[in-house]
């Protein structure tokens, strides 16, 4: 049972066999989910690397311990100290060679339909041949010269992490939408979906209003601050504004499903975004009670002062990179099941039926898959993409290269990048990060109220009345004369 378990490990990092554990105990998994698994197992690498390169310390290490620094240094820029192999440039070559990887992917998997197309055997295996590529990918962007390379690929860096925001926005809405719609048409046949609504409302509210005033709380300080203490006013006000307009008769009218349920969840994502934002600020420089201190951090010492901590700044990340991987999944496979126009049709679909996992539409047929019973020392693993792939391929990658985008300017303060290092990143940060995820904040609140205000401006076909027409017919008769014929008949217009 080993050696079968240790050759199917082969088949998978070197054969097209898909991926599974050495554990026969471990309950079965399909093999979309395995190949979706790697692939961001692959990504978290990518970016814990990019994390390393970035700290302060570890570029102090490599300086000191890396044997042949300053000859690497010198063959690549001619000179013995350089930041090439450290620093924001390191991150912008690690996250190249990561975003290429996956935009050829998604470039050679485009239009693939099952995994009877000899491309899906390239994405569920050769596993260890994939790694070496994206190792050898990252390691070449490091020959790379310097001059014009890292300001073109900032350019190329914006673009692609605001059309992530974008996408994530897009995703947290449709989250949203298809919650509430999907349980209030439970609500329509059985009555105890309205509980579940109230409780998931009432749950969602009181977490924005908990993340207010701890923001409030620790965010803010009586000697300054006072942009902080704005902004959270003004984006309390958005949530409450959201939600008056959620329920509203002209709002209901059009959208009957419409509701406060995900008026909460918005106002929820919101929040987070405001105490990404706040996080990501600069430290301010007060003087209060006689003495020069920085204030506006979220952690407050015994003896008043403001300190920083980094058990904050760990939770953002991991908050900030769990949003990246549901949206990089989700993305993919509604882009298989609604096609390219997805972000607009996933707000169209409607549900038959209520249930708990209303992320995914119905799937009507029940589906029987292929499962390997041969494989009895390890994981069996269920074929489930033989008639046709359980998420777009294509865009699964595309998705990824702009997370790679989106991490890459995240890591490097944006606009601020030269100076940028991990210590800081999600502590003290930059104003240009700060601004950047406010107006994500701002754009999620303006994309909602679209969503809720666009069907009044769309104008409903016209229906004409019923026109009734009335024909006479003369006919002759020799013994009457002429006699007229009334026939009526009715004609509607569609």
């Amino acid at each position: 049972m080993l050696s079968r378990c240790i050759w199917g490990q082969v088949c998978c990092c070197c054969g097209p066999a898909p991926c599974s554990l050495c554990c026969s105990c471990c309950p079965s998994i399909k093999a979309s989910s395995g190949t979706r698994v790697m692939y961001t197992l692959f990504h978290i690498l990518a970016c814990a690397v990019s994390c390393l390169m970035l700290s302060r310390t570890v570029s102090e290490a490599v300086r000191e311990n890396v044997p042949f620094y300053s000859l690497i240094c010198e063959h690549m820029q001619g000179t013995q100290d350089c930041d090439i192999l450290v620093g924001y440039s390191a991150v912008y070559r690690v996250c190249f060679g990561t975003a290429c990887f996956y935009l050829l992917l998604a470039v050679f998997l485009i239009n693939v339909k099952s995994s009877q197309d000899y491309r899906a055997l390239i994405q569920n295996g050769f596993w260890f041949l994939k790694l070496l590529m994206l190792i050898g990918m990252c390691g070449a962007a490091f020959f790379i010269p310097t001059e014009s390379f890292l300001h073109a690929w900032h350019y190329v860096g914006v673009a692609g992490g605001f059309s992530f925001i974008l996408i994530q926005l897009v995703l947290i809405t449709a989250f949203a939408h298809t919650w509430n719609k999907n349980w209030l048409t439970g609500a329509a046949e059985d009555k105890r979906w309205y509980l579940a609504v109230l409780c998931a409302t009432l749950m969602f509210y009181i977490i924005a209003s908990s993340a207010f005033s701890f923001m409030y709380k620790y965010y803010t300080h009586p000697a300054g601050c006072q942009l902080n203490k704005a902004l959270l006013i003004t984006n309390l006000g958005l949530c409450v504004f959201m939600s008056f307009i959620a329920v509203t008769p002209c709002v209901q009218l059009k959208q009957p499903r419409s509701g406060l349920l995900q008026a909460s969840i918005i106002s929820c994502y919101v929040m987070y975004l405001t105490f990404s934002a706040l996080s990501s600020r600069p430290p301010e420089r007060v003087e209060h009670q006689g003495r020069n201190m920085s204030v506006c951090f979220p952690i407050v010492s015994k003896d008043g002062q403001q300190t920083e901590d980094n058990v904050v700044a760990i939770i953002g990340a991991t908050i900030m990179y769990c949003c990246v991987l549901f949206a990089c999944n989700e993305a993919s496979y509604l882009a298989e099941m609604f096609g390219p126009f997805w972000m607009i049709k996933v707000y169209r679909y409607e549900f038959q039926k209520a249930s708990c996992c209303f992320c995914c539409p119905e799937e009507h047929e029940e589906q029987v898959f292929e499962v390997d019973e041969d494989n009895k020392g390890g994981q069996k693993v269920i074929h489930n993409e033989t008639d046709r792939v359980a998420y777009s391929y294509s865009f699964f990658h595309f998705v990824f290269f702009l997370a790679s985008l989106y991490v890459m300017m995240t890591l490097t303060n944006w606009f601020s990048y030269e100076t940028a290092v991990l210590e800081t990143t999600f502590t003290h940060g930059s104003w240009s990060t700060f601004w950047v995820k406010m107006s994500s904040c701002w754009a999620c609140v303006v994309l909602y109220l679209w969503i809720l205000l666009a069907p009044l401006c769309r104008s409903e076909p016209e229906t004409r009345p019923k026109r009734t027409r009335i024909k006479v017919r003369r006919s002759t008769s020799p013994s009457r004369g002429t006699r007229e014929d009334c026939s009526v008949f009715t004609s509607h217009s569609l």
